[in-house]
């Protein structure tokens, strides 16, 4: 293993998110920059590889920027589709849509999540809509746990819906942040 490996922290240059964590020698650093791809060296497989080599999914670079010891790499990237290898924007996806992911590919027989997805849009739309009258309910006349409980329910069959359109909830953080800096939308 190279003994001159640096951390690359890999963020995406628009919304400043961050993708991925990858490790990079001389020669993966050198092969980012001429290329405009990321390269990264493969600590279990001891060898370069190519960001989205086999995926399609390539990084393109647009800056690359060493820490004040220069110890680490910033690599600012636009992404050519879904970074991490689950098919989610980011390897630092929250937990529940990483469950949410793993009980869909896993398919168990019984699973709620796993169900839901294979019933479709309709009945996720449906069921967020049920989730959702019954946070407002709660809202108006129930205590702050039973509030709390229901917006979790809501949170999470809002996840389901997403995943069931075949949307990131990365989309839905890109557009909060695209309105919080556009004076026109509320």
């Amino acid at each position: 293993m190279p003994e001159d490996l640096k951390a690359a922290i890999v963020q995406d240059e628009v919304t400043g998110r961050v993708l991925m964590l990858g490790w990079m020698d001389e020669e993966a650093l050198a092969l980012t920059r001429s290329s405009g791809l990321v390269h990264f060296y493969s600590r279990s497989r001891q060898r370069l590889w190519q960001k989205g080599e086999t995926s399609g999914n390539v990084l393109h670079v647009t800056d690359v920027t060493p820490d004040c010891d220069e110890d680490a790499l910033l690599v600012s990237v636009h992404a050519a589709g879904p970074t991490c290898h689950d098919g989610s924007t980011s390897c630092f996806t929250p937990w529940l849509w990483r469950r949410i992911l793993r009980r869909e590919r896993d398919g168990a027989e019984g699973s709620y999540v796993a169900g839901q997805l294979a019933a479709g849009v309709g009945q996720n739309a449906r069921k967020v809509g049920e989730e959702a009258v019954e946070l407002a309910v709660a809202a108006l006349s129930e205590d702050d746990e039973r509030v709390v409980s229901e917006a979790a329910d809501l949170w999470f069959h809002t996840l389901l819906l997403l995943r069931s359109r075949g949307l990131d909830p990365a989309a839905v953080d890109d557009e909060l942040r695209r309105r919080a800096v556009d004076p026109v939308t509320p």
